[in-house]
Order: C-alpha cells, then sequence, then structure tokens
C-alpha cells in the first residue's frame, strides 16, 4: 500500500519559515519525480515544486528564491524548505509522487501565515 505521509505545517508569522517534509513507503521511491503543491480555500490545487529522479528541480514563479525542493532517497523523503513566508502561502500543501501516468497524493498539512 502506497502511502505518502506529510508533516511541518503549522501556523507561522509572515517572513517566518517552515520546513515540510513528506515521507513515502509502498514505492520505490528513487524512481518517482516528486512534486508538492498546495490548495488555499477557494482556489484550485497548484504545483509549487518538484524534483525529478535525477535532483532537477523547478519551482512556481510565486515562491522562486523563498522555496526549496530536496530529496534523501535514502529516506524515501522529500522536503519543501519554505523561507519570508507570506499570507498568500496560507493553504493545504500536498506531495506527490508521479511516475509516467501514475500519481499518488498525500493527505495534505496545514500552513497557515499570519500575525
Amino acid at each position: 500500500q502506497v502511502q505518502l505521509v506529510e508533516s511541518g505545517g503549522g501556523l507561522v508569522q509572515p517572513g517566518g519559515s517552515l520546513r515540510l517534509s513528506c515521507a513515502a513507503s509502498g514505492i520505490i521511491f528513487n524512481i518517482y519525480n516528486m512534486g508538492w503543491y498546495r490548495q488555499a480555500p477557494g482556489e484550485q490545487r497548484e504545483r509549487v515544486a518538484r524534483i525529478t529522479t535525477d535532483g532537477n528541480t523547478d519551482y512556481a514563479d510565486s515562491v522562486k528564491g523563498r522555496f526549496t525542493i530536496s530529496r534523501d532517497n535514502a529516506k524515501n523523503t522529500v522536503f519543501l524548505q519554505m523561507n519570508s513566508l507570506k499570507p498568500e502561502d496560507t493553504a493545504v500543501y500536498y506531495c506527490s509522487a508521479r511516475r509516467v501516468n501514475t500519481i499518488y497524493w498525500g493527505q495534505g498539512t496545514r500552513v497557515t501565515v499570519s500575525s
């Protein structure tokens, strides 16, 4: 059974930082491209960042220079370091694992940026 379990969300003040983690099980982690998505209330889910099996990364324009995605294949875990957080970063953040036409999702972790 495939499981993606996110953690690290919470309440943070504007300008603060959070580090999200996503632990994967039930898949051969190092052959999956991993991603972080987010969905704000009333909005569609959007991709925030992704990292390929080769370690190549790309980011949404709204988070470039502030967020960093990384992966630890030995620990089957993908991370999202979020710095200089803004209120508009408030959302539920989801981890994804994608290979060809197969995609798995985590249950999400909530991030709230507010003073």
